[in-house]
């Protein structure tokens, strides 16, 4: 259950709220309010900002984007989605897990979990960023283009699989458990 990269949904014993919050009807709950609307916004714009990424690499890799186009998407889209998440779970760790921690101690596995998630996100987009630099730098005439771009992409494709499973597991914990207490004893 604690391997990002292999694992499913959580159980119902960590995100013990869903069931009586399922997500097509979280919008509509009274609790709903801007927190949890941002949140879920901050989720939709970093899943965004991966498909950019990965949009890039595929029109490179079918060549539809040139070297020097790919470069000028692909850097900027990389950089953005990177320092976002970055800056997201560094929020998370030191601000939002801790208040709900103690809002809730039912919810401290989930919490640890998560917690876990995003020193394992944080591996692999070490990962990543050393698979972007080979690809840069065979871009740039020194080594195959196309074993480095087949690389990055295998890394890339880990690193979103891992993310999508993460962020969809923080969804079924975190936005329950404000429609269960309210948003201001979160904030």
């Amino acid at each position: 259950m604690s391997d990002l990269a292999t694992r499913g949904a959580i159980g119902d014993d960590l995100a013990y709220l869903r069931t009586a919050y399922p997500q097509p009807g979280w919008r509509a709950h009274a609790n709903f309010g801007e927190l949890a609307d941002f949140w879920l916004h901050i989720h939709a714009t970093l899943r965004a900002e991966a498909a950019a990424v990965e949009t890039s690499l595929t029109a490179f890799r079918a060549g539809r984007l040139d070297a020097q186009a790919f470069q000028r998407r692909f850097v900027p889209d990389l950089n953005r989605f990177l320092q976002h998440l970055n800056g997201h779970h560094q929020i998370e760790d030191h601000a939002y897990f801790p208040k709900f921690r103690a809002l809730d101690p039912r919810m401290a596995r989930g919490f640890d979990l998560l917690d876990a998630d995003h020193h394992a996100i944080h591996d692999a987009l070490e990962q990543n960023v050393a698979g972007a630099r080979i690809l840069l730098t065979a871009l740039g005439g020194s080594g195959a283009v196309d074993r480095a771009a087949a690389d990055y992409a295998q890394r890339s494709q880990t690193l979103l699989a891992m993310l999508n499973r993460h962020l969809a597991d923080e969804e079924d914990l975190v936005i329950p458990a404000m429609l269960e207490h309210g948003e201001r004893r979160v904030t």
